[in-house]
């Protein structure tokens, strides 16, 4: 295995500090640490402003913040869901990658905080992300966004619901949305492809940390094959949105996102994937120390503005 020589250095230094894995701790101290961890690692970016606000949600209000990279008026918008395996991250913990993604993409970027599993698994969080993506449809002109450029993303176990809103808006026929940026998703409770086979035991992500995310997160054994939980199981691809979808090629991920890409380009949807080499999973948070995480970054953006300029 020959990670680049940053992800490496990080490597060095983690196993240094004897970091325990949040999954290890109990729930409310293993947020935290998620949270700590991710707040040493990811670079952030000035933008024009930051609103916070909460809309009505399935089980009530759900909060989301919004991003503006400029004050202007009907700006392309791109509904972003964290990611940390639905267990941890928020709002807080992907300020800075939101912060980014608006800047680089010149999008206005809303950020979601869903309800998380063990609390509220399946299909809890993606009722609320599909229920944010039509609000923000519904209100664009309140909130400065343009209703007919939208795109949903997201990083990790959000990218995995950044393509199960995708697909339940392709069948609900609302909203219309333009582009999905999938980071390094998730896109099926299925642990024996070749990548998680080679990285099972990978420092950054295990195969045994994926199981006892997707353990959490599905209500029930029988959810692991619904489409809305691993879209890759979805019986018809075509229809969707055009896609970017990163990986990485020390992840045990890597797999579920370019069998995803490969269905949705045979189903005949522009699909663009791009793998970057060296890296590990969940890179693009770690920008203060990965110099790779800033170049995704302007590659995305560079997606979403071409993406969402198109009439």
């Amino acid at each position: 295995m020959a990670y680049d020589p940053q992800v490496q250095a990080l490597l060095d230094e983690l196993i240094a500090s004897a970091r325990p894995s949040s999954k290890s701790l109990p729930l409310e101290q293993g947020r935290r640490s998620f949270a700590d961890l991710f707040a040493s690692l990811m670079a952030t970016a000035e933008v024009a402003a930051v609103e916070d606000r909460t809309i009505p949600g399935p089980a009530g209000e759900l909060p989301m913040r919004i991003y503006r990279p400029a004050l202007a008026d009907r700006l392309p918008v791109t509904v972003y869901f964290h990611g940390g395996g639905w267990v941890f991250g928020d709002i807080e913990t992907h300020d800075g990658a939101c912060r980014q993604l608006a800047r680089a993409s010149g999008t206005l970027v809303v950020s979601v905080d869903y309800r998380r599993p063990p609390e509220s698994p399946f299909p809890a969080p993606l009722d609320d992300c599909y229920a944010a993506t039509r609000w923000v449809y519904e209100h664009a002109a309140e909130i400065g966004a343009d209703p007919a450029r939208l795109a949903v993303a997201g990083d990790s176990s959000g990218g995995t619901l950044a393509a199960a809103t995708a697909l339940k808006a392709r069948d609900s026929g609302t909203p219309p949305i333009a582009f999905q940026l999938l980071l390094f998703p998730a896109t099926a409770a299925a642990f024996s492809t070749p990548s998680y086979v080679e990285f099972a035991d990978d420092a950054f992500l295990s195969k045994d940390e994926m199981l006892w995310y997707w353990g959490r997160y599905l209500a029930s054994p029988d959810d692991a094959r619904h489409p809305y939980a691993s879209p890759l199981y979805a019986e018809s691809l075509a229809g969707l949105p055009p896609a970017l979808i990163i990986t990485c090629e020390y992840d045990p991920l890597r797999d579920d996102g370019e069998q995803y890409a490969a269905r949705l380009r045979a189903a005949g949807v522009e699909t663009c994937v791009k793998r970057y080499a060296g890296m590990v999973h969940g890179f693009m948070l770690m920008g203060r120390k990965i110099d790779a995480a800033q170049a995704a970054f302007d590659e995305a953006g560079r997606a979403l503005r071409e993406a969402l300029s198109r009439p």
